[in-house]
């Protein structure tokens, strides 16, 4: 062995399990490239999305609450490292490559539109005769397209696995059409299961612990629901407060939510564990071909999830706040890309002048470089750009900042 990579890759045969990705049997990248001499290919992957203009931008892209509206609410950015960190413990446990989880941790909110699923929601109204949009997809188009960093070739030449990790993103809320190389099994390597239930279980217990902290639900309502889990904790909370005193509602809530994850990540461990001992798995694509996947939770705290994210969604999601939130978010997306539609001009010089690398001509070219520009701003670019746009007093001196 000549390189600390090569040696790392040995070590990922002696100790990842057989159902793992390994570095050394990579399906590889779309464009050849030298190897390094100390990272694998999946730890370069990892490094290359940190170093993205679409990465940085998360910190300023909303979670459940606009930006602007607090410095405490979760943003897109600490959504993805909170992702991230359950991916990894997962991914340890369960003897995945941890690097590989981390990259498609990484990468899998790249193409999230400002102002959240409400920026979503108008781009796919708003583009709907050109292919409609979807941040998962988009997030693919970002690494492989947008990100110009390269000299040699388009966008960030990740890996197929990340890649794939990328596009099958699955879970309560995403669903996307597949692109055809990656239609090829029914589902996707044990690494990107493992990032799809931990961002489902990080919405579960970071977006409450917001709606909490906010006061958009409170204590007293939470510890009455009728979810088991939840039950359990308020019991436990309670029995802790009978040792140690009476405590704050910022405390429970701390305490709930520390269960909480506690209790999903350690069933979800237990769970993928004994599905993984009953299955003969023997390589990556043995995950792939099956038809259900391995990484879970129990059918009882699948329901737990489920009956949470219904309340979510109800007393959350749906609350006047955060409707008037998306509402502005959606009037602001909708006015630029038609005001973009009728005088493209206004576009900056930075985006038009890499229309020639989008696919088609005309209408479509025209939407999909509207689109683009504007599922890569953060919530701040998108209300600095509609005031310069639309209220007079406002300067537009250095507009086209960010892209």
């Amino acid at each position: 062995m000549n390189s600390f990579r090569e040696r790392n890759e040995a070590n990922e045969e002696l100790t990842l399990a057989p159902y793992a990705a390994k570095a050394r049997a990579t399906r590889g990248r779309q464009y050849p490239e030298q190897e390094d001499d100390y990272r694998t290919c999946y730890q370069r992957d990892r490094d290359r999305v940190i170093y993205t203009a679409a990465f940085k931008n998360l910190q300023f892209k909303t979670q459940v609450f606009v930006v602007h509206e607090g410095d405490f609410y979760r943003t897109r950015l600490t959504h993805t490292l909170e992702v991230t960190q359950h991916a990894r413990t997962f991914a340890r446990v369960l003897r995945a490559n941890e690097d590989l989880v981390e990259a498609i941790a990484l990468a899998h909110d790249l193409g999230h539109a400002p102002f959240g699923h409400a920026g979503e929601e108008i781009l796919a109204e708003l583009l709907k005769s050109y292919g409609g949009f979807d941040h998962n997809l988009h997030s693919l188009k970002v690494v492989d397209r947008l990100e110009e960093r390269y000299p040699s070739f388009p966008g960030l030449n990740l890996t197929y696995e990340t890649r794939e990790g990328i596009a099958r993103h699955l879970t309560r809320f995403d669903n996307p059409q597949l692109p055809p190389e990656f239609k090829g099994f029914p589902l996707p390597g044990i690494e990107a299961q493992i990032v799809n239930l931990s961002d489902m279980l990080s919405f579960a217990a970071h977006d409450l612990d917001d709606a909490l902290r906010v006061g958009l639900v409170h204590w007293e309502e939470v510890a009455e629901l009728e979810i088991p889990l939840i039950k359990e904790i308020v019991a436990a909370i309670a029995a802790e407060e009978a040792r140690a005193g009476r405590f704050t509602n910022q405390l429970r809530t701390l305490r709930l939510i520390r269960h909480l994850i506690n209790e999903f990540n350690v069933d979800c461990i237990l769970q993928s564990q004994r599905n993984l001992e009953a299955l003969p798995l023997d390589s990556p694509d043995a995950i792939r071909r099956l038809e259900r996947p391995v990484v879970e939770l129990s059918p009882l705290r699948k329901r737990d999830l489920e009956m949470l994210l219904t309340y979510l969604y109800d007393q959350v999601y749906k609350n006047p706040v955060v409707l008037m939130m998306v509402e502005k978010g959606k009037l602001i997306l909708e006015r630029l890309f038609k005001r973009f539609w009728e005088n493209p001009q206004l576009l900056p010089a930075q985006v038009t002048r890499g229309g020639v690398k989008l696919a088609g001509d005309g209408e479509n070219v025209k939407a999909l470089l509207i689109g683009d520009y504007l599922a890569g701003l953060t919530d701040r670019q998108a209300m600095d750009i509609y005031e310069m746009m639309f209220e007079p007093y406002t300067k537009v001196m250095g507009y086209g900042f960010g892209k």
